[in-house]
């Protein structure tokens, strides 16, 4: 649907998990719609802050402060995790529709991509006018028609990082270290744990991914051969290994969902224990630790990757363009790497309903026949969003 430029008022909000770059896509748009003389209104905690009224006017911060929005991790107008009902969604249009609203831009996963799919079609069958859009960001890296997701590349980078740090530890100290990072469907983030490995023998020596069905034999096996080789070891585990008939390893420590009917995994160091407990009674191996680095991988100051806090950024603007330069009435803006050996990617638009609530999964040839460990093509792909990482010496 073609719109004229007059008179156009955009409302932008964020929603799911924060990350490390988040801003800069808010603030990607809050810029972009400036300079197309729209005015632009921040929703505080997402929808629910459109139902309670909560609104700040971004048409007047001044650029230097947005910088500084946009140089800093989490969200900055506060999110949500709130599927509306029908009934709510009436009421989020009846409020944008009482403010002027004329488009609605939510940065977020791919609950939040449902979540503008739902407003787009009640708007559409009230007759309202209102372009929905939908602009990407996930550290899990798992939303559909993407290459790769705003988010991820800076928390791959954490990841790295912590991994590098307590493999050294591990080194000095030797037995069995295990730590759970974040990704329920997908496996993109415990992968991320190989890119710090700089000499032979470094850990992670085993990764477990959701992809492929947790066993609790084969896992303390693999761990006595580590530890048979190197004499310590150090293990990768998403948290959201499942078994054979797809039940979650953590479901049996928490019964807590949100309002997409997500299982409630992070927040608790439950699963990194009854690891090391399985561990300790199976392999008869004294030194065992567990960490579970949980929220730390999404909001950690000065460690942003350079190429995801420029990408989130230009996701915001792209958002805009499609919108304002187009004249298109919604969308889902995508990340997807152009052909050839030079790290490029370009912006598209997909239907809303392609990323609402679906999720990818990380390509089998990412990870090795044996199922505990990344392959050279996951590293080639990492490496570029990732960054240069610390030399590490040895004596």
């Amino acid at each position: 649907m073609k719109r004229s430029l007059m008179k156009k008022h955009i409302l932008v909000a964020q929603s799911g998990g924060p990350s490390m770059v988040v801003n800069q896509s808010l603030v990607g748009v809050a810029l972009a719609a400036r300079e197309h003389g729209c005015r632009v209104t921040g929703a505080r905690h997402g929808v629910q802050g459109v139902l309670d009224g909560a609104f700040v006017d971004l048409s007047k911060v001044p650029r230097p402060r947005l910088e500084r929005v946009a140089a800093t991790p989490s969200a900055a107008l506060g999110s949500a995790r709130m599927k509306p009902s029908p009934a709510e969604c009436g009421q989020i249009l009846a409020a944008l529709r009482a403010r002027g609203v004329t488009h609605f831009f939510y940065i977020g996963g791919n609950d939040t991509a449902e979540t503008a799919h739902l407003l787009h079609e009640a708007a559409a069958a009230e007759k309202f006018p209102l372009a929905c859009f939908h602009i990407p960001k996930t550290i899990d890296n798992d939303l559909l028609c993407n290459d790769h997701t705003p988010g991820f590349a800076s928390a791959a980078r954490f990841v790295a990082l912590a991994f590098m740090g307590d493999n050294l530890d591990n080194l000095a100290l030797g037995g069995v270290k295990i730590n759970v990072v974040m990704g329920r469907h997908a496996g993109f983030l415990t992968a991320a744990a190989a890119l710090g490995r700089q000499h032979p023998g470094d850990g992670p020596h085993l990764l477990c991914f959701p992809e492929r069905a947790f066993d609790p034999e084969r896992f303390c096996a693999g761990v006595a051969g580590v530890m048979a080789c190197h004499g310590r070891c150090v293990v990768a585990v998403s948290e959201g290994i499942a078994d054979a008939d797809g039940r979650l390893v953590a479901e049996r420590f928490s019964g807590e969902v949100d309002a997409h009917g997500n299982r409630q995994l992070s927040g608790s160091g439950a699963l990194g224990d009854f690891l090391a407990r399985l561990v300790r009674e199976k392999c008869g191996i004294p030194r065992v630790r567990a960490d579970t680095l949980g929220y730390f991988q999404r909001s950690f100051p000065g460690v942003a990757s350079e190429v995801d806090m420029a990408e989130a950024r230009r996701a915001g603007g792209a958002a805009v363009e499609a919108a304002l330069g187009r004249g298109v009435d919604s969308g889902s803006v995508t990340i997807r790497r152009k052909p050839g050996k030079a790290y490029a990617v370009e912006y598209g638009l997909v239907p809303l309903r392609r990323v609402a609530k679906n999720t990818r999964s990380m390509p089998a040839s990412f990870i090795n026949k044996a199922g505990d460990n990344v392959t050279p093509k996951f590293l080639e792909y990492a490496r570029p969003l990732v960054g240069t990482l610390p030399v590490i010496g040895r004596i």
